[in-house]
């Protein structure tokens, strides 16, 4: 599925990719709706078409994703939200035999996520995979999200790579897509993110739902 020796970097996304995709989605959809209620005296349900219409103005741009944004336009510390439900944090399946792998075949291994630094620091602390990392890079350095078509050639500046020796992986097909027409050359698709939800069509991208299935050699 991967010609391993075509590779020299690999870049891989966190949410819904290395970390099952149920926390963030519980997290906004659930527990969120709820607090938000509480803390504004609102009805459950009022709360959350008011956090649904939220979402979607800002959906797939950086405040999306940014904790500082939300906690600032909701009146709610966000981080301290998420530390509630921070039980939920979880690694996907085969994602440490597969960091192990990478690291002991001397590739750059550089996590390239859309989290906020903050998210991205509790995810780190509880769960410890930075330690497989060279680098992670959150969007937020950049100044655009991955969706975006410049991402990639501002990544360029922090972290150098050879497009045509890189493989990506994500589980958004807007990142995917994006990181297409930038031009890099193996991409991968996660189809499962969230483990209480059906697998999703992931249309024309090589597709995986578990690292088992492309362990470098």
């Amino acid at each position: 599925m991967i010609d391993w020796r075509q590779i020299d970097t690999v870049f891989l996304d966190m949410d819904g990719t290395l970390l099952d995709l149920h926390f963030d989605n519980h997290f906004w959809r659930e527990h969120m709706p709820r607090r938000y209620a509480e803390y504004h005296g609102l009805d459950e349900i009022m709360a959350r078409e008011h956090l649904h219409r939220h979402y979607e103005r800002h959906a797939g741009t950086l405040n999306w994703y940014c904790i500082d944004f939300w906690s600032s336009e909701l009146a709610l510390d966000i981080v301290q939200l998420k530390q509630e439900v921070a039980h939920l944090i979880a690694v996907r399946p085969d994602v440490p035999a597969f960091l192990r792998a990478l690291r002991e075949s001397g590739r750059r291994v550089v996590m390239v996520t859309n989290a906020h630094p903050k998210s991205l620091d509790l995810k780190m602390r509880q769960t410890r995979l930075d330690a497989w990392f060279d680098a992670l890079v959150s969007s937020h350095q950049i100044g655009l999200p991955k969706e975006h078509p410049d991402f990639w050639q501002a990544l360029q500046r922090v972290e150098r790579f050879d497009k045509n020796r890189t493989l990506f992986v994500d589980d958004s097909l807007p990142v995917l897509e994006s990181a297409r027409a930038y031009g890099i050359a193996q991409l991968l698709a996660v189809c499962n993110p969230d483990s209480k939800m059906p697998q999703k069509d992931c249309g024309d991208f090589m597709a995986i739902t578990s690292f088992g299935q492309v362990m470098p050699e």
